[in-house]
């Protein structure tokens, strides 16, 4: 999974749910949306990904309509297939049905072959108390390094 260039990333998801598992997954695109991306004009808030018919959708993901695409740009909010592997979708399944889990995009990225990829995270729903520790223990990490900057300048 050599990750190359990163276009957009997804900060809510890890404030929101707790990720279990990551895949890597292709998007079928348009030529237009690759040329958008590219240019980093994508969003992937409220984004989310579902298992239809033994195939991954992604939905509500929004690449902007690329500027010289007159004709050929398509709805920034489509549908769009994720493409993976037979088994890492029948786990997916397995992960949806069972355990509850959701399937959300946390970053998309071109790698070194120059091709579009979605990390997709089989995530569980955080609840309000989760989020506060998490801040909480955030906020105390960062008065720890800050005391710690403080002593080494003393010294």
């Amino acid at each position: 999974m050599g990750q190359g260039k990163v276009v957009a990333n997804n900060k809510k998801a890890r404030h929101d749910y707790f990720i279990e598992e990551t895949y890597e997954a292709g998007i079928a695109l348009k030529g237009t949306e690759v040329k958008s991306i590219r240019m980093g004009r994508i969003n992937l808030k409220d984004s989310y990904a579902k298992v239809e018919n033994g195939e991954v959708f992604i939905y509500k993901m929004h690449i902007s309509f690329y500027e010289k695409g007159n004709i050929f740009n398509v709805d920034p909010v489509r549908t769009r297939k994720l493409l993976l592997h037979k088994k890492e979708i029948n786990k997916l399944i397995g992960y949806t049905t069972q355990k509850g889990l959701a399937l959300i995009p946390l970053k998309v990225y071109i790698n070194s072959r120059g091709l579009v990829k979605l990390q997709l995270g089989v995530a569980q729903g955080k609840k309000n108390y989760d989020k506060r520790a998490d801040m909480a223990k955030k906020e105390a990490n960062r008065r720890i390094q800050k005391e710690i900057r403080q002593r080494q300048k003393s010294y």
